[in-house]
């Protein structure tokens, strides 16, 4: 930008002084001397604008791909989501219509057993389940038990290292007291 503001201040300024110029009718080499640097501020000027369009260009065309970089990635995050949505209502899908045939043969006794053993299967998952769970919970309040007793435990040694800190910067002090005095 600011090439192109000066050749295009030298540009005004050698034209208006070739109007001047040949006003007056100086000799040619003086002439031919102003009609060089017009042609040297005009070249400047041609120049330093496509320079600054290319630039321009340039910078529009990598905003359009920073743009496009971010587009294709969120589509491909929003394409595996669909994909997945997609699975799981199949599943639930596949698993309604089996409830519903479950629910439509009650009726006959083969299916009233099968009915009865996958209840007391699903009972005995469910125990199984809230065993674990709580196992679970216990092995949770242990981990946090633990990071109570490591944070206060770091908590210590953060103060026993200022309280090492501002002994040796009082001793540090002193030494430096020490030294003034012995240099006097």
């Amino acid at each position: 930008l600011c090439l192109f503001a000066d050749a295009v201040r030298e540009v005004r300024k050698y034209s208006s002084v070739h109007v001047n110029e040949k006003a007056a009718n100086v000799n040619s080499s003086a002439f031919d001397h102003i009609q060089m640097k017009l042609f040297r501020s005009q070249r400047n000027l041609y120049l330093s604008g496509f320079s600054l369009f290319l630039w321009l260009v340039l910078r529009r065309t990598v905003t359009l791909l920073t743009q496009l970089a971010k587009e294709m990635a969120s589509h491909a995050a929003l394409e595996t989501q669909v994909n997945d949505a997609t699975e799981a209502a199949k599943k639930y899908m596949a698993e309604n219509e089996r409830l519903q045939e479950a629910l439509s043969g009650q009726g006959s006794g083969k299916k009233k057993e099968s009915t009865e053993a996958t209840q007391e299967k699903l009972k005995e998952e469910v125990e199984h389940l809230k065993a674990e769970l709580q196992k679970t919970s216990t092995a949770f309040q242990k981990a946090k038990n633990e990071v109570a007793a490591v944070k206060k435990q770091s908590d210590g040694v953060r103060r026993e290292y200022d309280h090492l800190m501002k002994e040796y910067e009082r001793l540090q002090q002193s030494l430096n007291k020490a030294e003034d005095k012995k240099d006097l």
